[in-house]
């Protein structure tokens, strides 16, 4: 049988930091509050406006159970689409807005990151 070495700790010391351990720092923790509240105001504007604009051009307003039986598959289906992507594209436009104003206002990337002085003097 052998002996196990302890492992280096040199190594973790040499490497760059291509991750930063993210927990319980008060600006990880912020920075995704700040992404997550805006996600979700614009998922529910999204699905203000596609309501607004389903009864506008189906003259009924949309399902809302699209899996009862009682819906017709055809409207189910359309409205689980329209509703659904119209949602996740603002979730995906929100956070990534949030991510570049965080950028902007902050020492830390979006990715948790330090930011180098050379990228704080450049304009995005």
């Amino acid at each position: 049988m052998t002996k196990k070495s302890a492992p280096d700790d040199s190594a973790a010391d040499t490497n760059p930091p291509s991750e930063i351990d993210e927990g319980g720092r008060a600006e990880a923790i912020a920075r995704k509050i700040y992404a997550a509240v805006a996600a979700v105001i614009a998922a529910r504007l999204a699905r203000a406006a596609v309501e607004r604009a389903w009864v506008k051009v189906t003259g009924k307003s949309p399902p809302e159970k699209p899996e009862s039986p009682k819906v017709h598959w055809a409207e189910a289906v359309g409205w689980s689409a329209v509703s659904g992507t119209s949602v996740a594209i603002a979730r995906l436009l929100a956070s990534r807005r949030a991510a570049g104003t965080w950028h902007k206002v902050s020492e830390q990337s979006p990715t948790g990151r330090k930011r180098s002085a050379a990228s704080r003097g450049r304009s995005t």
